[in-house]
Parts: structure tokens; C-alpha cells; sequence
């Protein structure tokens, strides 16, 4: 038997016969000439090795094996069309937007590119991003308002229904202006922190909870100046122009500490690493728009990541 060898006219003109019981009436449903679907039949038998069509009068009907290969025949054919009428309507862009929602460290750090490598593949169709707390957007993917989510892995309690992706490793970091006195201090950092401002994440983030363990862990319990904030754009603008200390996601501030804009104080934080990733329904089906964006998004975090990796 050779698999290799059947194609998708041997499909067609097999479950065409099958449907008419007639060679004469599938020719021209086919439009091909009697004894090209004769020859196509007589192929994919040769190909199986088995008798699917035997004499009845004066048509034709399913041997046994005929009726095992046609079921999955049929199937094949009828998910092969479904794929082909799904590319074409995503080429058309006759679709529903896609719904994305994105922690903040994502939104900044791998949508950019992933968009850009979506957009080149000339997919059509429209991307709505929104942000915010992990929380929040797990409730809006499990309300059906949102597609996929790309964040934070929820705690398990949070993730019945629902089917996670891991797509790379993420920890917090402090980071603090160019310049900042700590950079150069002698003494204990911990033991110092509680001098400037602190910017936490705010008490309904995924990260807070890692956070306030990590810093209990370090005999850290009080600090006098806290600005709780969700908002990246305030807590990066925010420290370039002060003291203040801003503990958060890595991927949030990366490239400003790729540009000399923002550097992380020397602080081990590998304990707080968590797994980032794709989240979806787990019986919901992928649209071809989507299934492009996902391939978009794992491609973005595995350059990013291999950046980083000749970075350090």
C-alpha cells in the first residue's frame, strides 16, 4: 500500500462515484471523461491495495473496504474544504475581529513584534489589544469577550475550562533610573529599599502576591512609600525622573534598559519566575485569523528570547 500516492482528485472522484453508484454520472458531475475516472479509481486501488467498488446491475457499489475508506474519505474532504473556505475568508477578511487581551509586559514586549509579523502575513481581518490585571482578562476570555489572553499562567483554581500554552519564563525585576544612588551602594539593598518610593503592582495583579512573598522572604515588611499602579506608562515615566524604585515584570521595562534609559538594581529575583503563555478556551475552536496570530506570538517570543539570550 502506498499512501503517498493518493491525491485529492483520487478523493474526489472516489466519494463522487460512491455518491452516484455510476462512473457515467460522476464523470459529469465531475466533468472529466468516463475513463479518467475509471483510471483515477483503478490508481487509488492500486495505491490501497484493495477492491473499493464492485459491479451491481448496472452501477457500481462500496465493497466493505470501500465503506471504511469512505468515511474517513469523506471526513478528509469535508475538513480539507473547511480549511481551504477558512483561508479564503481570512485572505478576504471577512472575519470578526480578533479579541487579544495582553498583560502590560506583553503588550509592550511581544505583540509589537507579532503584530508585525501578522501584518506580513497579509491575513486580513482586524486585532483589538486590550490590557490589564491577569485577573481581569481571564474573566473577560471565560465571558467569551476576549479570544485568547497572553499572560501569566492563572493559579489552577482559575484555569478549569480553560487550556495554557507556555511560551517562555518571566521575573520580576527593580528597576530604577540610570544614575540612581542605589546602583552604587555598599550596604545591603534590602536594608535600604524603604528610603525611596516603591511602585508595586496593584493588590488584584497576578505578580503581587510573588512579589510580597519575595519580599518577606528578605525580611521586607513595611515600606513607608508605596504608589500601587497597573499603568507602565506612568510607572516608567515615573522613575526616570526620580528615586523611586518600581518592582515589575521585566518584560515591561526591557527596552527602556535596552536603550540606557532604566537599569534593575543587582537583586536576585530568580525565585519569582513564572511561566507566560497563550490561554484559551479549552474547547473552543481556532479560526485561521487566529491560528496565524498564535504562530505570530510564538514567533515573536522565541526571537525575542534568542535577543536576550546573545544579549547576556
Amino acid at each position: 500500500m502506498d499512501n503517498l500516492k493518493i491525491k485529492f482528485r483520487h478523493l474526489q472522484t472516489f466519494v463522487e462515484v460512491a455518491r452516484q453508484k455510476s462512473v457515467v454520472q460522476a464523470s459529469k458531475v465531475l466533468n472529466v471523461s468516463q475513463p479518467a475516472v475509471t483510471k483515477t479509481i483503478r490508481e487509488m486501488e492500486e495505491a490501497l491495495g484493495v477492491t473499493v467498488f464492485e459491479r451491481e446491475g448496472r452501477g457500481l457499489r462500496l465493497t466493505r473496504s470501500g465503506e471504511v475508506f469512505l468515511r474517513h474519505a469523506g471526513t478528509t474532504l469535508a475538513s480539507l474544504k473547511r480549511g481551504m473556505d477558512a483561508v479564503s475568508t481570512t485572505r478576504f477578511g471577512d472575519t470578526m475581529p480578533l479579541r487579544i487581551g495582553a498583560l502590560p509586559t506583553v503588550a509592550s514586549n511581544i505583540m509589537p513584534l507579532a503584530m508585525t509579523l501578522f501584518l506580513a502575513e497579509n491575513a486580513g481581518g482586524q486585532v483589538k489589544i486590550v490590557t490589564g490585571e491577569n485577573a481581569v482578562l481571564m474573566e473577560q476570555l471565560r465571558l467569551g469577550d476576549l479570544d485568547l489572553v497572553v499572560g501569566r499562567l492563572a493559579a489552577p483554581e482559575k484555569m478549569a475550562g480553560l487550556s495554557f500554552e507556555h511560551l517562555y519564563s518571566e521575573q520580576v525585576v527593580f528597576a530604577v533610573r540610570t544614575g540612581h544612588p542605589l546602583l552604587e551602594a555598599k550596604q545591603s539593598l534590602f536594608e535600604t529599599l524603604g528610603h525611596f518610593p516603591i511602585l508595586m503592582p496593584t493588590r488584584g495583579s497576578i505578580i503581587r502576591p510573588v512579589v510580597e512573598q519575595f519580599l518577606i522572604t528578605h525580611g521586607i515588611t513595611d515600606l513607608p512609600v508605596q504608589i500601587e499602579t497597573v499603568s507602565d506608562t506612568f510607572g516608567r515615566a515615573f522613575v526616570q525622573t526620580s528615586d523611586a524604585i518600581c518592582i515589575i515584570s521585566h518584560g515591561v521595562v526591557a527596552a527602556d534598559i535596552a536603550h540606557g534609559l532604566l537599569a534593575t538594581l543587582p537583586i536576585d529575583t530568580a525565585e519569582t519566575k513564572g511561566p507566560v503563555g497563550l490561554t484559551l478556551k479549552a474547547e473552543a475552536g481556532v479560526p485561521a485569523p487566529l491560528d496565524i496570530l498564535m504562530q505570530t506570538i510564538r514567533q515573536a517570543a522565541r526571537d525575542i528570547a534568542g535577543a536576550a539570550g546573545k544579549r547576556d
